[in-house]
């Protein structure tokens, strides 16, 4: 198989992304790198440290203090923020209101491209994001970009976050959000979630999960070999 390869998963919020990802790297046997994961780090410290978004040296300073790494068990992607693990705690509703306007800055984005680019330059590597297949790897192989009914990706969302605990915040909450997270990913002046032209579309409002894996691979298996 080829060194190398990289696939890009872009799309809306709840669209399934990284259960794609996932899947399609533990069928691979590639690296999975869950983006969004890291700027939602990003958040959780900016909230914690009550870092002014609008004051560009207190963010130049926030940045140098933060360290991102990446754990896997059983295809599983768990992060640490300088050391601690927060892969729950980033999915909560403080980060989710908050990580648009914190993914929409520049600085934030040059650093997380920074890292992002390192770990796909010798690997072959399943990320997805808003922009990885037109900012972070503009040059990636197999892009895919996923969307779904609004109303179907909030009522995913919401049955995740209740399997997880979350009895307080309601559909109608997450519904908001997402469609708010829509608007600020979609009109942000930094790298915002567009389709790449040579993006291939994959609307998942009504397939299964394996569905969508069978369709990703079927996309993905003329570059394993060339």
């Amino acid at each position: 198989m080829r060194k190398n390869l990289v696939i890009a998963i872009d799309g809306y919020s709840s669209c399934g992304k990284s259960t794609l990802a996932k899947a399609l790297a533990k069928k691979l046997g590639f690296i999975y790198i869950d983006s969004g994961a890291m700027y939602r780090a990003v958040t959780l410290f900016f909230i914690r440290n009550q870092v002014n978004i609008n004051d560009p040296q207190a963010v130049i300073d926030a940045l140098q203090h933060i360290e991102l790494n990446f754990h896997s068990r059983d295809y599983e992607s768990h992060i640490t923020l300088n050391g601690e693990e927060v892969s729950e705690e980033i999915r909560k509703m403080p980060v989710s209101e908050n990580v648009s306007e914190v993914a929409a800055n520049k600085m934030v984005r040059e650093e997380m491209v920074r890292q992002q680019q390192r770990m796909g330059k010798s690997k072959n590597i399943v990320m997805d994001g808003r922009d990885i297949g037109t900012t972070v790897f503009a040059d990636a192989q197999v892009k895919l970009f996923m969307t779904a009914d609004p109303k179907v990706r909030a009522e995913r969302r919401f049955n995740e976050m209740q399997s997880k605990g979350d009895t307080e915040t309601t559909l109608e909450e997450v519904f908001e959000n997402l469609a708010h997270r829509d608007y600020a990913d979609t009109t942000r002046k930094e790298s915002p979630l567009v389709r790449a032209n040579d993006a291939i579309i994959l609307d998942n409002t009504s397939i299964t999960e394996q569905e969508q894996l069978d369709f990703a691979l079927q996309k993905v298996q003329p570059f394993l070999s060339t």
